[in-house]
């Protein structure tokens, strides 16, 4: 069966990045977690180092400057040691037996690239969850947020990993660009049947953002619409042109 290293962008989380780790650690199939330290400025990295101690599949790596996740992603990706790669966030966590069950899923396909893992949303206010779309909106949400994916790491490697375009840090959306240019290079499928990540409500969270949005109570500006496509098709084209290259 494929074996998988999970890579943790860790940002200020001391809160929440015991929950991950113990979420990570109860799963099979994990030969590798990797925690990267953004130049936190509170103990996470303390906590990180504490559970490498105990677990010798932990590994601490720290960023030489504060780069934003999908740098701390794609810097963790050269360090991985296995076929598979999953992302979890630091305040999210790992539902039973997700990614034995997204292994074997992939272990079966041999041609598929990437699963998502479908995301149950923890802390939600009332009003998103009463949304008549919410299950919809949801469902979109669990293709694109970085914890529901686990990519084979040739095909990470070979799309040039996350964007790191400073429009996509400043606005989000790194995790969707990504999702655009499996699916329309490779294809990508969800395991439906259950969920088997638990994503956690923040008030100013990107995920937070776009249920507001979808219901309205937000507009984006057109500014941020049009950065958001123009580092999308600019990542896109690239992408392509590595990938065709290589085949």
């Amino acid at each position: 069966m494929l074996r998988i290293s999970i890579i943790i962008p860790c940002y200020n989380a001391v809160k929440t990045l015991a929950r991950a780790l113990n979420s990570c650690l109860a799963q099979a199939q994990v030969g590798q977690i990797i925690v990267v330290d953004d130049c936190s400025g509170d103990a996470s990295r303390d906590v990180a180092a504490y559970y490498a101690l105990k677990d010798a599949r932990i590994q601490l790596l720290r960023m030489p400057e504060n780069g934003g996740p999908a740098r701390a992603r794609n810097f963790a990706a050269q360090h991985a040691t296995f076929p598979l790669l999953a992302f979890l966030d630091a305040d999210d966590e790992y539902l039973p037996n997700a990614l034995a069950d997204a292994a074997a899923a992939l272990h079966a396909r041999p041609m598929h690239p990437a699963i998502r893992l479908d995301v149950q949303y923890a802390g939600f206010p009332p009003e998103i969850y009463a949304f008549s779309e919410f299950e919809k909106y949801a469902g979109r949400m669990s293709d694109t947020v970085t914890s529901s994916l686990v990519i084979r790491r040739s095909v990470f490697l070979a799309l040039g990993g996350f964007p790191v375009d400073q429009n996509l840090r400043e606005f989000g959306g790194e995790d969707a660009v990504l999702f655009e240019a499996i699916v329309e290079i490779y294809g990508c499928i969800r395991m439906v049947d259950r969920k088997r990540v638990r994503l956690h409500y923040h008030p100013r969270s990107h995920v937070a953002r776009f249920f507001y949005r979808a219901m309205r109570v937000l507009k984006t500006p057109d500014h941020e619409n049009q950065a958001f496509r123009e580092s999308a098709e600019r990542y896109l084209e690239n992408a392509r042109k590595i990938v065709w290259q290589t085949n």
